[in-house]
C-alpha cells in the first residue's frame, strides 16, 4: 500500500483519532500545520507524524515530572 504526501483534512482526523473541531483547534493553535494546495488544506505526512511525536514526548515529559 502506498503511503500519500499529503492528506485532506477528513484524511488526517481519521488517521489521528481525533475529532473534527479538535483538528482544527489544533490548526488554530499552530499545533498543527497544513500546507495550502490552491485553495485546499492539506496536512504532510511528515506533520502528523511530527504532531504525534511532540504529544508522546509531552506526555513523557510530563510523566517524569510526577
Amino acid at each position: 500500500m502506498e503511503e500519500r504526501l499529503l492528506y485532506r483534512i477528513p484524511d488526517a482526523l481519521r488517521l489521528l483519532s481525533l475529532s473534527r473541531a479538535e483538528v482544527y483547534k489544533l490548526i488554530s493553535q499552530g499545533r498543527l500545520r497544513p500546507v495550502k494546495v490552491g485553495r485546499a488544506a492539506r496536512i504532510p505526512a511528515e506533520e502528523l507524524l511530527r504532531f504525534v511525536r511532540e504529544l508522546v514526548a509531552e506526555q513523557t515529559e510530563r510523566a517524569g515530572r510526577r
